[in-house]
């Protein structure tokens, strides 16, 4: 799959193409049936599907200091994105003087000039241009003029978890935010992914038997609520399970908030420096503080039996 970030990098000599845009941040599976869609649509007019994405979230941008929580990195995001079959992703450098551009010109910049799109695939609250002016019903119209077509397919409605609600980045980052990973994976499609390099802390885990990595966070990343979850640690292209605690270790009374992974029955695991991701499959308990160390320790022994129990059952 080949990777753009900005207009200049598209080959010159790029062909026709289909193409469908949006921030599609944790590829979901609404996203997922839109990048389908698109990747059908490719394969039968027979050119290449071009995911395109912005960075920054356009909403820093336009509103500075309202980026929202991410749940996946551009990498990541490509990554599963070239699981679909898209064959190109474009990112586009979201700036102030690219937030100017009018729904006419943003078609004939990114859709005409550049990518020659034959087709573009949409959710229905497709917006684009200055103020968020063009909707898809423009983009249709200008298609007409342009000779592209537009397709627009309804994104699934989540199940238990999300209300009935269509499935929406907005929808995982609030059940994230509320520690329900399990409602959070059946809107992604899979567990929700943190990622970051494992930094050292002040290695109390060791000390207690239960050396954790301690994963130093990418910047504005959608962290699950404080507590104690069951999951996986990658590291190194290996899935190991994980008892992983979030928070700031009220038993120490620490204040930085940390994301800390147990690796159940490794010995010996030197990560620090690796970048590393934390797979978080269901939530076990609250945070909490104990009356001693014992108490401490039976409940971890607990955490870890729980979270190797929940991880069998699960792959079972």
């Amino acid at each position: 799959m080949q990777r753009w970030r900005g207009l200049t990098d598209i080959p010159e000599d790029w062909g026709r193409s289909v193409v469908t845009i949006g921030s599609y941040d944790g590829v979901h599976r609404g996203h997922q049936l839109i990048i389908g869609k698109t990747v059908e649509r490719a394969r039968e007019l027979g050119v290449p599907a071009v995911v395109v994405t912005f960075d920054p979230h356009p909403s820093e941008v336009v509103r500075p200091g309202s980026h929202p929580p991410l749940l996946a990195p551009h990498p990541r995001r490509a990554e599963l994105m070239a699981e679909l079959g898209v064959d190109a992703v474009l990112v586009l450098p979201f700036t102030p003087e690219f937030s100017q551009l009018s729904p006419a010109d943003f078609v004939v910049k990114v859709l005409v000039d550049r990518l020659h799109a034959k087709a573009v695939v949409e959710g229905p609250n497709f917006r684009f241009g200055h103020r968020a002016a063009g909707d898809v019903h423009l983009l249709a119209e200008l298609g007409r003029d342009y000779d592209y077509e537009v397709l627009v397919f309804n994104l699934y409605e989540s199940g238990e978890a999300g209300g009935g609600r269509p499935f929406s980045s907005t929808l995982v980052r609030g059940l994230v935010a509320d520690g329900d990973v399990a409602g959070a994976a059946e809107v992604l499609g899979r567990p929700h992914r943190v990622e970051g390099v494992v930094v050292r802390g002040a290695q109390r885990g060791r000390a207690l038997g239960y050396p954790t990595a301690n994963v130093e966070t990418l910047p504005h990343t959608a962290i699950p609520a404080d507590g104690v979850y069951a999951g996986w640690l990658n590291a190194g292209g290996e899935m190991m399970p994980a008892a992983i605690s979030v928070g700031t270790n009220p038993q120490f009374n620490g204040v930085e908030r940390t994301v800390e992974a147990y690796a159940i029955d490794r010995v010996g695991l030197d990560l620090y420096g690796q970048h590393v991701s934390v797979d978080f499959l269901a939530r076990l308990r609250d945070q909490r503080t104990f009356d001693s160390l014992d108490g401490l320790l039976e409940c971890i022994a607990d955490d870890v039996r729980r979270s190797r129990d929940l991880i069998q059952a699960h792959t079972a």
